[in-house]
Order: C-alpha cells, then sequence, then structure tokens
C-alpha cells in the first residue's frame, strides 16, 4: 500500500512538472504558399512534440494530424499557389512590382480578408482562458496586422520569416544592415560592391522600405476596427516583436553584422520524416545506370505551360546525357508535347528529401527556391539554378559564387547554355567537392535548426519581450548612424582650426607690429 501511494506521488509530481513546462502558442500562418508553410509547419510540429500545446492559423492544415496540434484552416484571401503558376502567369509576375504586390495583396488584403473569418473573430473576442495563450508565433512577410494579438492577449510576439529578411523587416528589431557589404535581398547577389553597386544597394533599400511602409500603413485601420482604437500601430507591433526566427545561415549567406534578436535556424524544415518514394519510383531510380538528375520548379510552378520552344531545348539537351536518367515534375503530362524522351520520368509528387539523399543523384535542377535548395545543399547536391521571380535570383547567384550551382535563365534560354550546363555539372568534380564542403559548413552546429527555434521560443516564453530588445529601437535614425556626433565632432574640429587661425593670425599681426615699432624706434 505504501508503495503505491510513494508511486502515485512521483506520478503526480512528474505529471505537475510536465504540465508547468508546457505552454499554449499560437501560430498565425495566412499567406497561402505552401513554400513558406513548410518552415512554420516544423517548427509548429517540434514545439508540439515537445508537449507544448499549438493552435495554427493557416490555409495548409495538416494531412497526418500530430498530437497536441491543433489546426484551425482559414480559407485563402489569394489563390492557392499549389502547382498552378503558368509561364504566362510567371512573366506577367515578372513585369509588375513584385513589392506592390507583396506589400498590398499579400498584406493588405489578407489582413482584411484574414481577420473577418469567424475563427478569428472568435479568439479576439473570446479568448481562450484554459489555459491562456503563453505566446504568439506571425509570419515576417507583409500581413503584419497579426502580431496585434500579442498585445490584445498581453503576450510576447515572435515573428518567423522563410526566407533571409526583406528590406524592410531588419527595422523591426533594430537589425544592423552594413549596406557596403550586404545586399538586400531583392537584389542579385555581388560577392563584392564596387561604389556605383553600393551607392544603388543604398538608394534601392531606402526607396522600398518607405514604400513598403507607405502601402502598409493602411493595416493601422484593420488593426483598429478588431482590436479596438486605441490598439497599437502597424509599425508599433513591428517594433514590439520580441525576436525574429529567420531562415538563412553564415554558411551560405555570408558573414554580416546581427543583432541578438536575430536567429538564423537555415534549414530548419528538413525533417525527414516523410513517406518513402513510390516503389515504381523507387525501383527506377535504383537501376538507373549512370545517376539520375531531379527537375523540379517548386509546389507553384508548372513546367509544361512554358512555350514550345523552350520544351523543345529542355527535351533535346536532356534527352543528350542519357544514360543519366531525369526525375521530372510535370503536375498536368497531358500537356506535355509528344517526343518526351526515354531518360525522363515525370511525377505530380515525390517526397523531396528522399529523393535528395538518394546515393545515385547527380544534380537538382530548381528554379531556386529556398527550401529546396537548403535541401540539395543538406544533402551536398550541385544545382542548375533557373530562377524565375523574388529571392530566387539571389538565392542562385550566391550559390554559383560559392561554386555549388550554375545559372540558366529559362525566358531566354538557348540548346547550347543548357548543354554547356548539363555536361559542366555533371562532369566536372569541382561542383560536388565543394557541394560537400559547403554542405559540412551548413549543418555543423551545436544543436539543430529545430533545437535552436525551440530554445529560442521557450527564451522569449521564460523571460517575456524585453532580454534581446536592441537600445537601438529608441533612438532616431540619424542617432543610430552617429550624424549627431559626427556633425559635433566636424564643429569641433572646425572650431578648433578658426581659433588656431584667429590664434596664428593675432601672432603674426602682434610680431609684424611690434617689428615695425622696433624699426620706427631705431629711425
Amino acid at each position: 500500500m505504501r508503495i503505491s501511494k510513494l508511486l502515485r506521488s512521483i506520478l503526480f509530481v512528474i505529471f505537475a512538472v510536465s504540465e508547468c513546462s508546457s505552454y499554449r502558442i499560437l501560430g498565425i500562418f495566412p499567406f497561402n504558399a505552401k513554400s513558406h508553410m513548410m518552415m512554420f509547419e516544423e517548427l509548429m510540429k517540434g514545439l508540439a512534440r515537445k508537449g507544448h500545446r499549438v493552435d495554427v492559423i493557416s490555409p495548409f492544415p495538416l494531412k497526418k494530424p500530430v498530437k497536441n496540434y491543433n489546426d484551425i484552416e482559414i480559407p485563402s484571401a489569394l489563390p492557392k499557389l499549389v502547382n498552378n503558376m503558368t509561364y504566362e502567369g510567371m512573366k506577367e509576375i515578372m513585369k509588375n512590382d513584385i513589392v506592390k504586390f507583396i506589400a498590398l495583396e499579400a498584406g493588405n488584403r489578407v489582413c482584411a480578408e484574414g481577420l473577418e473569418h469567424p475563427e478569428l473573430q472568435r479568439l479576439i473576442k473570446n479568448p481562450p482562458k484554459n489555459p491562456p495563450y503563453d505566446l504568439v508565433i506571425v509570419e515576417i512577410f507583409s500581413a503584419h496586422c497579426f502580431m496585434a494579438f500579442g498585445p490584445h492577449y498581453n503576450v510576447p510576439v515572435i515573428g518567423i520569416s522563410s526566407a533571409a529578411l526583406y528590406p524592410w523587416s531588419n527595422d523591426m528589431i533594430a537589425n544592423p544592415e552594413n549596406l557596403a557589404f550586404v545586399p538586400n535581398n531583392l537584389l542579385e547577389y555581388k560577392k563584392s560592391m564596387n561604389f556605383w553597386d553600393r551607392l544603388y544597394n543604398f538608394l534601392h533599400t531606402f526607396y522600398y522600405k518607405r514604400y513598403f511602409d507607405y502601402h502598409t500603413s493602411a493595416q493601422d485601420d484593420i488593426i483598429r476596427k478588431h482590436f479596438g482604437a486605441n490598439s497599437p500601430g502597424i509599425r508599433e507591433v513591428e517594433r514590439d516583436l520580441a525576436l525574429i526566427i529567420v531562415n538563412s545561415h553564415y554558411a551560405l549567406n555570408g558573414v554580416k553584422p546581427t543583432t541578438p534578436g536575430l536567429i538564423e535556424v537555415g534549414g530548419l524544415h528538413v525533417q525527414d520524416d516523410g513517406p518513402d518514394i513510390p516503389e515504381d519510383d523507387r525501383k527506377w531510380l535504383d537501376e538507373s545506370p549512370e545517376g539520375f538528375v531531379y527537375f523540379t520548379f517548386g509546389s507553384m510552378m508548372q513546367i509544361e505551360s512554358f512555350p514550345p520552344h523552350v520544351l523543345d531545348i529542355l527535351y533535346k539537351s536532356l534527352r543528350k546525357i542519357s544514360p543519366v536518367r531525369v526525375l521530372m515534375k510535370i503536375p498536368r503530362p497531358e500537356l506535355l508535347p509528344p517526343g518526351l524522351p526515354g531518360n525522363i520520368r515525370t511525377f505530380s509528387w515525390m517526397p523531396q528529401l528522399k529523393v535528395l539523399k538518394h546515393p545515385k543523384i547527380r544534380a537538382f535542377i530548381t528554379h531556386g527556391g529556398l527550401m529546396g535548395t537548403q535541401e540539395a545543399i543538406t544533402y551536398a547536391v550541385p544545382m542548375i539554378g533557373m530562377p524565375i521571380f523574388a529571392d530566387q535570383f539571389v538565392n542562385i547567384d550566391l550559390y554559383v559564387a560559392k561554386k555549388i550551382a550554375l545559372r540558366v535563365d529559362p525566358v531566354h534560354m538557348t540548346q547550347e547554355k543548357l548543354d554547356w550546363a548539363l555536361n559542366e555539372i555533371l562532369f566536372n568534380p569541382v561542383y560536388k567537392e565543394t557541394s560537400k564542403k559547403v554542405s559540412a559548413r551548413f549543418t555543423d552546429r551545436p544543436r539543430s535548426a529545430l533545437d535552436t527555434a525551440i530554445y529560442w521560443v521557450e527564451y522569449v516564453i521564460r523571460y517575456g519581450n524585453k532580454p534581446l530588445r536592441s537600445p537601438a529601437l529608441d533612438l532616431a535614425w540619424w542617432q543610430i548612424a552617429l550624424l549627431d556626433v559626427y556633425a559635433a565632432a566636424i564643429l569641433l574640429i572646425v572650431s578648433v582650426i578658426f581659433i588656431i587661425i584667429a590664434l596664428v593670425r593675432f601672432l603674426v599681426r602682434a610680431i609684424i607690429a611690434t617689428h615695425v615699432s622696433s624699426a620706427k624706434k631705431i629711425n
């Protein structure tokens, strides 16, 4: 009987301790890009497996339930970007102002429609109390109005970005950006910048910061409509973040100044817990006599929608590398022209990580999306990049500079350029050797990307949003740039020079006067 009571007491203590150390977290990821959600989903699943209770607002509910993970599905304010972007649609996006789209469509429109949803209205008007939320995690992209849930619940807010920070994101945590050697990620990467590059980098960054802030200022009214007239505005909630978790890493993105409030966890989404490659596909890959090339433009783009002359180039070049096989993502193969080479096998979905870690993979042809390229780097797979829009250009240029990729323009592709790229990536060993070195630096960390993110999430819950807050947030831009100090120093130097000049003039005049006086006495 005594042993039974003791056992119950021990179990009670263990249960109480585990309950006390678990938290309730609200994740809000309303933008409808599946590639963005890959990172956020893995973080929230990791927190749930750690024992925390997570509620996740997004257009992408889990296909396989996870304990402690509760989906709150909201409809997408924009068309879902999954296997539905055509070549013509891509050209239209490239012609338009991408920052204006991010601010107005992915930002203001998603805010306006998302906060009207009944589930979010319920969370605003009747916040859960048993238990209440301890933390809110919100995507850093453009729909920043959802950060207002933090002050509404009186809990800290963490931002999370699926890409390296865009120009307007650094100011939220006063992250120092040295534009002398760090190009913003809307520009093509350059290893070293000359004067004109630095000038353009400065002007481009300054302009798009003001441009983004101007267009998203409408979120002030959206916040106050739903959270109350006295709620903080959009710039205030942005600058009250506890920290930002960002999908970057110095081994890929280079060494740059950062505040402790920027937590780099590049590759967090690389969690190999998905299903296996279908048996027929695996057999085809296993039996490839000279290995295979993996070819996909991610979760959005339809390769089959490219113009006939581009597809003809692909057919001819990929046929030439046989017996090397090509595993190619084609969501709608019926749209392909006839004559698909015999060494190509198409698919509509594939567990990408399993393919990239297959021992016979030789290369990865990609549009340059950050998620897929980080997966390839993790498994040391050299790449041919065909960037289409957004940060894909800077990603591929960065990898080209590191000699782990080659770049081919998909719009102006020629037979000669693609033939050269394929032969170079497949038969020049330098790309594979360099990929292994970069992969080693990217994956060699004191703790995994996921464990790092979880640690800092729990840290913020324990200590609030003040410990990592930069004092620079309380200073004006000219104070941060020390313009007042430089002005004072220049004024002091000018004053000293003026005094010295005045003193010298006085002494010269005095000496001359003395000499004149002496001369008069002699005469």
